[in-house]
């Protein structure tokens, strides 16, 4: 019995650990990476590469979304960012 306690404390530790790490780099993500200059030479490439067009219904696209997410901050390839429009943008976070 005290053995599946101590397991189960262990398991909600890493968990807490887990979650910490990960909001701290969303944290940094969202209010550092997104403003760099950086991130925004890699939104001129990703957005001119699709011609200015949402991939996904041909409008204007104004954002790039990430179909998936490196796990270090900016290291992700270009093939993984697309162009969209606001709308698509919208429907692809919910």
């Amino acid at each position: 019995m005290i053995l599946i306690f101590i397991g189960f404390t262990s398991w909600i530790f890493k968990q807490s650990v887990f979650e910490f790490k990960r909001k701290k780099r969303r944290d940094y993500y969202r209010n550092v990476y997104l403003k760099s200059e950086a991130w925004q030479r890699k939104r001129y490439v990703v957005l001119k590469r699709d011609n200015w067009r949402c991939e996904y219904c041909g409008a204007k696209a104004t954002q790039v979304h990430h179909t998936r997410y490196a796990y270090n901050i900016g290291r992700e390839p270009i093939d993984w960012l697309v162009s969209v429009c606001n709308s698509c943008h919208e429907e692809l976070h919910n």
